[in-house]
């Protein structure tokens, strides 16, 4: 992750990538992968029959049904979104905070990422109001927007929207003739999955939202680039298909045969992957659920965690004693931060967020060891705080938060 700085630097800002889980590949994946090392042939822009058929049963099975022809498999989400924005034209719209892969591709493609607020009770999804305001002052100053970016079950806060909240700007942004991409990257890492209610927007309106999920959130490694878009049913959805799979071409975007062979192993959700998944979702709860208490015992704010391998943290509250080690913004924070905890902690910048405010992204794979087999080892355990190492890396945390405490209170 390079520094934010103007200089050397065109408009695109290089930011933080998903937050990795840190373990070792499943191994019947890399077995998979192995066997399909020997294919030469490429696999088709947008993705092969076998590929497709597969996309389309792990939609199904999420209540997101979509032929073939109208989903499209890439090597990575930045890929397909950089190629929907494209094929969409216009304006974006986004949530403050947001991923950090969202506006790079609007930026590229020099077109305005206007930021819209998001209420205090989760991330990822708008204030439906201020969806409107901002709209309406866009269209007022010449602009055009067309594209709404969303997700329900957010990064980089890690919480999962209200299934009221969703409908309102959803019905909004509908009502305004927006075109909605919904990032569903952490849908299948809810942290209480019987607790928590996830609403799709393509269930709400189907016709108006193109679902993007990035396959790095829950079924394979990062290294392993894939992406699927399902797109809507209808004329409208079939032509927009048709150039994103334009667009797609052009890069010739396409993703490794030997790694689509795994991926359709994947989405096809053997026993062994929903297994493993299950397994790394409660690693990844347990430990941010940790990694908050330490935030709040020290004083900071976090919303509790219910999704993915992170949490976001505002040190507001410790202000003062940020302010005594020359931290004034978010990305001498980060910089602070990182050093002092020996892990990532990108600036809430990094998000979209505002420089000003003294807030952070901290991930769960540095807390779960240092080594593959450390990591493996908190994987498999079924208390994995007792683990050393973990507990470890947890008081180091917590150390570090409690120092700036006392020196604020001081």
């Amino acid at each position: 992750m390079r520094r934010t700085d103007p200089e050397g630097h065109g408009p695109v800002r290089f930011g933080p990538e998903l937050p990795e889980d840190g373990l070792p590949v499943l191994p019947e994946l890399s077995a998979v992968l192995a066997a399909a090392a020997s294919r030469g042939q490429a696999e088709p822009i947008g993705g092969g029959p076998a590929l497709l058929d597969a996309a389309c049963g792990h939609g199904d099975r999420r209540g997101l049904p979509a032929a073939p022809d109208r989903v499209a498999v890439a090597p990575g989400a930045p890929a397909l979104l950089m190629a929907l924005t494209a094929a969409l034209g216009g304006d974006v719209l986004v949530p403050r905070p947001c991923a950090a892969w969202w506006a790079p591709a609007a930026r590229l493609l020099g077109r305005p990422a206007f930021s819209v607020p998001t209420p205090p009770e989760g991330g990822g999804v708008p204030d439906p109001y201020a969806l409107l305001e901002t709209v309406r002052r866009v269209r007022a100053e010449g602009g055009d927007p067309r594209l709404l970016m969303l997700s329900v079950a957010d990064d980089p806060t890690a919480t999962v929207a209200p299934p009221e909240l969703l409908h309102e700007t959803v019905e909004a942004a509908v009502a305004e003739g927006l075109h909605l991409v919904s990032d569903e990257t952490w849908r299948d890492t809810l942290h209480a999955p019987h607790e928590t209610v996830l609403l799709s927007p393509a269930e709400m309106w189907p016709e108006h939202v193109t679902v993007v999920t990035d396959l790095a959130g829950a079924l394979l490694p990062s290294g392993w680039p894939a992406a699927i878009g399902r797109f809507p049913a209808g004329a409208a959805g079939g032509a927009l298909h048709a150039r994103v799979l334009d667009v797609l071409t052009a890069l010739d975007a396409r993703v490794a045969a030997p790694v689509a062979v795994a991926v359709a192993h994947a989405l096809a959700e053997p026993e062994p992957v929903t297994a493993r998944t299950a397994a790394a979702v409660r690693l990844h709860a347990r430990v941010a659920a940790a990694a908050r208490d330490a935030v709040v015992a020290a004083g900071a704010l976090a919303r509790p965690p219910q999704a993915g391998r992170h949490l976001y943290v505002d040190l507001t509250p410790l202000a003062p004693a940020l302010t005594a080690h020359g931290v004034g913004d978010a990305q001498e924070l980060e910089d602070f931060l990182t050093g002092r905890l020996g892990m990532p902690a990108p600036g809430g910048h990094r998000f979209g967020d505002d420089l000003e405010a003294p807030r952070v992204r901290l991930s769960t794979a540095p807390l779960l060891g240092d080594t593959a087999e450390q990591r493996a080892e908190s994987l498999a355990a079924a208390e994995p705080l007792d683990l050393p190492h973990v507990r470890r890396a947890l008081d180091h945390l917590r150390t570090v938060l409690a120092g700036l405490r006392d020196e604020a209170r001081r």
